[in-house]
């Protein structure tokens, strides 16, 4: 006895809305009915705790079975089956979802503690049909403990479907696809191929890729060659025989669902390695679970080496996702914020939906609150990693530092008060790289500023013009490396009410007594003539001139007002843009100096040649700095013409 029915739903339209829309990646049809399948013994499973007529069971299993002649691929389970009435709700309407509706019951019986027992997978109505995204059939053999009547259920996903007794004696379900032929275009070239779907390898690859960790075990019989043996048991050259081998397909139990303790070191690292294509074992590893009102598994690992296209736009960052061991997406980049993008590790949530595409992702507030906690715990596990293993944190901060450094800079420094302890600097004064705690715990008495240079190296700073004043004091200098280390500090501005100063910028007065402030106060009032006249030869290029309270040894130097400093001058004038900005120069003489007492000299005897030995001090200061002479030529001309009449002289 047969009866064809009509779907409750507008089938037609919402299937091929469904197909189209929602499953473009047509190969998603297998772990939909394996998550199915494992749902359905999920159920079978809680149900026989409690109903003494259901067997208990040990031998859970989903099974696959290829057949090439009829074109067909049959998923089988052992879990609870359906009724007559449960598959008219179940595959008679299209977004039914069984596993939802039980659920609902077990919410209605206030069973929080039964449904911790219990994880379900996806939506059945809505997973089921994704099979008629390869299947121009779909048979369904099912049968209830709660039914002496087995059924056959039948459809083209059209208008209509069969349902039909028959004698089936195991609970369970089998779901057989027959194919859909495979697509070609004019030239006869296959565009869409479903035959890959009777590759028994093509299968047990799409198992591992997303269906690897449920919970039972995925079986299908797989041939193999072996060689072939002769009457005494030797082996035949050259000959082989085919043999059919039941194997279990997937893991079943994701290592970041083990017990912290249970996981060693050597299976952390492997399994690093092979999910990540990796040839290096990890930096490091964090593995962390949370429950409460969002429960997830985590396992991050760090890189040993950064991946040489990190900093490019072509670099993809994100996290793997999982929904309760089911694969649902390669690189969700919603998980993790861009600074932490060289972070690689797997998300296994209970709270997402197994169909969840990525825009509902990127508004998904579950989502956005994982990210904030996986930040949080990153966060947390590099600072005990920088009190514990210092060497490990150096080594860590030389390939990610950067990436710190620009999310405390980015979106106004936000983040700084996250990030700000885990920056650490190479200094003038410190054998190791120091945090700003142990730099301003390190201060000289008196000391009230953090101050910094960018350089490459020691040397480079030691040698600069600004710095006597520094030594002179013995304070230490956070030697910047980075193009975005001045941007930084700007956005810092201070650390624990100590503020971030540059030994290139005016403001340094902190650094000089009263009694000499003074002094070079009284005599830049007696050469305030000379300093004008400086002032204005350099007029389109300086803000001004001054004598300085800096300089002890060196004669000149060029500053930058308190605004935009030279090195990120520098830094905007390397970018392909058009907004380019200019840092005020401020060219500082030393009045102690000789030199100082040869241009009074040249301004009180020829004042017409003091032009000439202001922009020989203005280009000799740029070069100290970095920059290009604004006219090479020019300045290679007004050397020797001023060496000639020196020498004249």
């Amino acid at each position: 006895m047969s009866e064809v029915k009509e779907f409750k739903t507008e089938s037609k339209r919402l299937l091929d809305l469904m197909i189209n829309s929602i499953y473009t990646n047509q190969e998603i049809f297998l772990r939909e009915l394996l998550s199915n399948a494992s749902d359905a013994i999920d159920k079978y499973h809680y149900l026989s705790l409690t109903d003494e007529k259901l067997a208990k069971r040990n031998n859970y299993e989903i099974h696959i079975e290829i057949d090439k002649d009829s074109r067909s691929i049959t998923i089988s389970d052992n879990g609870i089956g359906m009724t007559y009435d449960e598959i008219n709700d179940n595959l008679g309407t299209i977004a039914k979802s069984g596993t939802l509706a039980f659920m609902k019951k077990l919410e209605e019986q206030e069973a929080s503690d039964q449904k911790n027992m219990i994880e379900t997978i996806g939506q059945f109505g809505v997973g089921f049909y994704s099979s008629f995204i390869v299947s121009k059939k779909v048979v369904v053999e099912t049968k209830s403990p709660y039914s002496e009547k087995g059924y056959r259920f039948t459809s083209s996903g059209e208008d209509t479907y069969e349902i039909e007794e028959i004698d089936r004696q195991s609970d369970g379900t089998s779901i057989t696809l027959y194919l859909k032929e495979n697509v070609k275009d004019e030239e006869n070239k296959i565009e869409t191929d479903f035959d890959q779907y009777l590759d028994e390898y093509n299968i047990q690859y799409l198992v591992k890729k997303y269906s690897d960790y449920i919970r039972y075990p995925i079986t299908m019989y797989l041939t193999k060659e072996e060689p072939k043996l002769d009457e005494a048991g030797k082996v035949i050259e050259n000959e082989y025989d085919e043999v059919r081998t039941l194997t279990t397909l997937n893991s079943m139990i994701p290592l970041w669902k083990k017990n912290k303790n249970d996981v060693t070191e050597e299976a952390l690292n492997d399994f690093y390695m092979q999910k990540f294509y990796d040839f290096e074992k990890p930096m490091l590893h964090i593995m962390f679970n949370v429950e409460g009102n969002i429960n997830y598994n985590t396992l991050l690992f760090i890189p040993n080496l950064p991946p040489r296209n990190l900093h490019s736009i072509d670099y993809e960052k994100g996290l793997q996702l999982y929904s309760k061991g089911v694969f649902i997406m390669d690189k969700c980049k919603e998980l993790i914020p861009d600074y932490l993008r060289f972070v690689k590790g797997v998300v296994d949530s209970n709270d997402l939906s197994l169909n969840i595409s990525r825009e509902m992702l990127q508004q998904n507030k579950v989502l956005q609150l994982m990210q904030k906690n996986i930040e949080k715990k990153i966060l947390n596990h590099l600072a005990n990693l920088q009190k514990d293993d210092f060497d490990k944190y150096v080594e860590f901060f030389k390939n990610y530092g950067i990436n710190l450094k620009f999310g405390a800079y980015e979106n106004y420094g936000a983040k700084k008060e996250m990030l700000q302890d885990l920056l650490i600097y190479e200094t003038l004064n410190s054998s190791k790289m120091l945090s700003f705690k142990e730099y301003t715990e390190q201060m000289k008495e008196g000391q009230k500023d953090i101050y910094y240079a960018s350089a490459k190296s020691k040397e480079e700073i030691l040698a600069m013009p600004q710095m006597d004043v520094v030594k002179k004091h013995g304070y230490d200098v956070l030697i910047l490396k980075d193009d975005v280390d001045e941007f930084l500090l700007k956005v810092l501005n201070k650390y624990n009410d100590h503020e971030f100063k540059s030994i290139n910028q005016a403001s340094l007065d902190d650094l000089t007594n009263e009694e000499e402030k003074e002094k070079i106060e009284n005599l830049q009032k007696d050469h305030q003539d000379l300093l004008d006249a400086l002032k204005e030869a350099l007029k389109d290029q300086v803000k001004d001139v001054v004598f300085s309270k800096r300089l002890i040894d060196s004669p000149v130097c060029l500053v930058s007002g308190d605004g935009v400093s030279f090195e990120m001058e520098k830094v905007i004038d390397a970018m392909p843009t058009n907004d380019k900005i200019k840092a005020e120069k401020i060219l500082e003489i030393n009045p102690n100096h000789e030199l100082c007492k040869a241009l009074d000299k040249v301004y009180k005897e020829s004042p017409e040649d003091i032009k000439d030995y202001a922009s020989l001090l203005y280009n000799q200061a740029l070069l100290m700095e970095g920059f290009k002479p604004t006219n090479s030529v020019e300045f290679s001309n007004l050397m020797c013409k001023l060496m000639i009449k020196s020498i004249e002289k």
